[in-house]
């Protein structure tokens, strides 16, 4: 059972900073989501009259979403269990969240909702027949399917099975229907987010700018900062939790020269150490990345000159093609593979350039 996010550590901070890693959208989004506010926030804003009838202080977070395997890359997802108030007619509802950052539109959206929403209600099954549920009293729960979509490319597909397919009209009452909410961070009006006031509507707001330009991009933080600043005494981990997630969106997707600006106005708007800390702390950490991403380039630069170096002494014939083939060698493993040919070669030919180094 989870109502607030646990207080954020240096390393998770990293994790989701990492450039290696990658995938800043999806991990940032499921952050900030395992704070429950922030899922009854987003319902709200697409199914407002629905949440006077959910306990959200009861809210269970799956330990893992749906896995598609032959999407294993793209697919990004959160599951909730969320208790109903009035238990007459039911126990509980499933939301899920299906997190699409990338800017393709995807026409088969209906098609693969549909096949998580199957697997989802496969798993609860067999939870039920773990627990020896008899047949006559199993009963799976209804699942509110949300698309949560940050990508910049408007989206025109439909969400439904019809969409892609050609049904006759005699036969169109044999494909599945179902409503699907639709939730595009960018394509949606600044007043229809600002209609509940929800401090997960302000976020959104800035979240809409995180492509544009300097202006435009440190208004909207800063007016987000004004009116979430009551929520410091209100709800302070809530806040805190708030400031981090903004923080997070500065690092990862703003240029270096603004970070100064809007970092300090984060720090006039919070009296909270632990918020300093985690900036600071932050910060430190992308120097450390910085540092260590120049010494593996510096080790790179050092073995490619070794490698060139090693060719010229042996054989006469290096090219300047083979130079540029060489100098474009970003892989470390396969440089020095290359310096162990180049030792043992009786001939510049027994020495492989291509990419796969077979």
């Amino acid at each position: 059972m989870t109502t607030e996010i646990q207080k954020p550590d240096l390393e998770e901070i990293r994790n989701i900073l990492d450039i290696r890693i990658g995938h800043f959208h999806d991990k940032i989004t499921k952050w900030i989501f395992r704070n429950i506010e922030i899922l009854r926030g987003l319902v709200l804003i697409v199914a407002g009259d629905l949440v006077e009838h959910l306990d959200f202080e009861r809210t269970e977070i799956e330990s893992t979403g749906v896995v598609d395997n032959t999407l294993r890359e793209l697919v990004s997802d959160m599951v909730f269990t969320v208790p109903f108030r009035d238990t007459s007619k039911g126990d509980a509802l499933t939301i899920y969240i299906l997190l699409e950052h990338q800017s393709t539109v995807d026409r088969m959206m209906g098609y693969r909702l549909l096949s998580y929403m199957c697997h989802i209600w496969y798993r609860q099954l067999e939870k039920l027949r773990e627990e020896n549920v008899t047949q006559s009293q199993q009963r799976l729960r209804p699942i509110l399917p949300i698309v949560f979509y940050t990508g910049s490319r408007r989206w025109v597909s439909p969400l439904s099975l019809n969409a892609v397919m050609d049904v006759p009209e005699q036969l169109a009452r044999f494909v599945p229907t179902f409503d699907t909410l639709f939730f595009d961070v960018k394509d949606m009006q600044t007043d229809e987010l600002m209609q509940t006031d929800h401090p997960f509507a302000w976020l959104m707001t800035v979240l809409q700018k995180e492509e544009d330009d300097a202006d435009s991009m440190r208004q909207a933080f800063e007016t987000a900062l004004k009116r979430l600043d009551p929520l410091e005494s209100e709800n302070p981990v809530l806040h805190q939790n708030l400031l981090i997630y903004l923080y997070l969106l500065v690092i990862g997707r703003r240029q270096e020269d603004e970070h100064p600006d809007l970092l300090q106005l984060l720090r006039v708007h919070t009296q909270n150490k632990e918020v300093e800390n985690i900036i600071m702390s932050g910060a430190e950490a992308i120097m450390l990345r910085g540092i260590e991403q120049g010494i593996e380039q510096g080790r790179i630069n050092e073995k490619r000159t070794d490698v060139l170096k090693l060719l010229r002494h042996r054989f006469k014939d290096v090219t300047d093609s083979v130079v540029d083939e060489i100098t474009e060698i970003d892989d470390l493993v396969r440089l020095d593979e290359l310096f162990d040919q180049a030792l043992a070669a009786e001939s510049f030919e027994d020495i492989d350039l291509s990419n796969n180094g077979e």
